[in-house]
C-alpha cells in the first residue's frame, strides 16, 4: 500500500490506497485562486477571494465525494489539541468561525468531513473502518514532539471505541528531512519523546540538523498501537510549484488541505 498521485481534469491531489473512504491531501493545481495563490489554494485566511475558496472546496468535493456544506476546519495554533466533533459543527471554517483551538479533529459522525491544513508540516489522516472514526491531524514539529498523532488515536479509543491496531494511517507531504534544517532544539525535543530510537530520524550538519518528521510521527503512532502507516515520499519544500511551501515562499502563499470524510462503521 502506499500514497499516489490523482488527476482529474486540472485537479491534483494524493490518497492513501489503505484508507477506504473519499480522503485527500491536496496540491497546488486544480483551482480558481489567482496570482500567488493560484490555483488551488484551501486557507480562508491567506488573501484569498471567499468566494474562490469556496469554488475551490466545492471542485474537490466533487472529484472526492464530500458536501462544503459538512466540513469542519481546525483552528491550528501547534499545540496537541483533539477536537472531538459531529453534526453540528458542520460549517465551522469555512461558513462560521472556529473557536476553539485544535490541530485534531475525530469524528465518528457519517457524512462530516474533517480539514487540517499545513504549508510544509506534517498532515496525518487517520480512519478506523470497523467503528467508521476518522480523524484529521495537522503536525508541527511542536505537535509531532508533543505527539498530537498518539492523542488523535486516543480520543479515536476514548470516544469511539477504536483500537488502535483497527485503524489506518496516512502521513501526507510534508518539509522532508532533506529541507528541513533546524537548530539543536527540534532534535532535543525528538530525543525527549522517543529517546534513543530518535537517533535514525535525525542528521547532523555541523551547527544545524535534519530531522524526519515522517518518520518521528510514524514512530509515535506505532507506539500508540497503530499497525497500518502509508507515508508520502514528497516533500513540498522541494516542489513549491506543486506544493505549497511556507520555508520556500514564506507568507505569500496558500494553504494545502488533509480531508476525510466518515461514512460509518463497518467499511472494512
Amino acid at each position: 500500500m502506499s500514497v499516489i498521485t490523482n488527476k482529474v481534469g486540472k485537479l491534483e491531489y494524493l490518497t492513501a490506497e489503505g484508507i477506504a473512504v473519499p480522503h485527500c491531501f491536496t496540491t497546488r493545481f486544480g483551482g480558481v485562486s489567482e496570482g500567488y495563490l493560484a490555483s488551488l489554494n484551501l486557507g480562508i485566511h491567506r488573501g484569498d477571494e471567499p468566494e474562490n475558496v469556496v469554488r475551490n472546496y466545492e471542485i474537490l468535493g466533487e472529484a472526492i465525494g464530500f458536501d462544503v456544506h459538512a466540513l469542519v476546519f481546525t483552528r491550528q495554533t501547534h499545540t496537541n489539541i483533539v477536537r472531538v466533533v459531529d453534526g453540528s459543527n458542520c460549517g465551522e471554517g469555512l461558513e462560521r468561525d472556529v473557536i476553539p483551538e485544535c490541530d485534531a479533529l475525530v469524528t465518528n459522525t457519517p457524512g462530516v468531513a474533517l480539514a487540517a491544513f499545513s504549508a510544509d508540516c506534517t498532515p496525518i489522516l487517520l480512519h478506523d473502518p470497523v467503528t467508521g472514526a476518522v480523524g484529521a491531524v495537522h503536525a508541527g514539529w511542536r505537535g509531532t514532539v508533543a505527539d498530537i498523532a498518539g492523542n488523535a488515536v486516543r480520543a479515536m479509543a476514548e470516544s469511539f471505541g477504536s483500537r488502535p491496531e483497527d485503524i489506518r494511517a496516512a502521513i501526507g507531504p510534508n518539509i522532508a528531512q532533506c529541507c528541513f534544517e533546524t537548530d539543536a532544539d527540534v532534535p532535543e525535543a525528538v530525543r525527549a519523546v522517543l529517546g534513543t530510537e530518535a537517533e535514525q530520524y535525525i542528521v547532523s550538519d555541523g551547527e544545524k540538523f535534519r530531522v524526519d518528521l515522517k518518520g518521528v510521527n510514524a514512530a509515535l503512532l506505532r507506539r500508540c498501537g497503530v499497525r497500518e502507516i502509508e507515508i508520502s515520499t514528497e516533500c513540498t519544500a522541494c516542489q513549491p510549484d506543486r506544493f505549497w511551501s511556507h520555508r520556500r515562499v514564506g507568507n505569500e502563499r496558500g494553504s494545502l488541505a488533509a480531508i476525510i470524510v466518515c461514512e460509518g462503521g463497518n467499511t472494512k
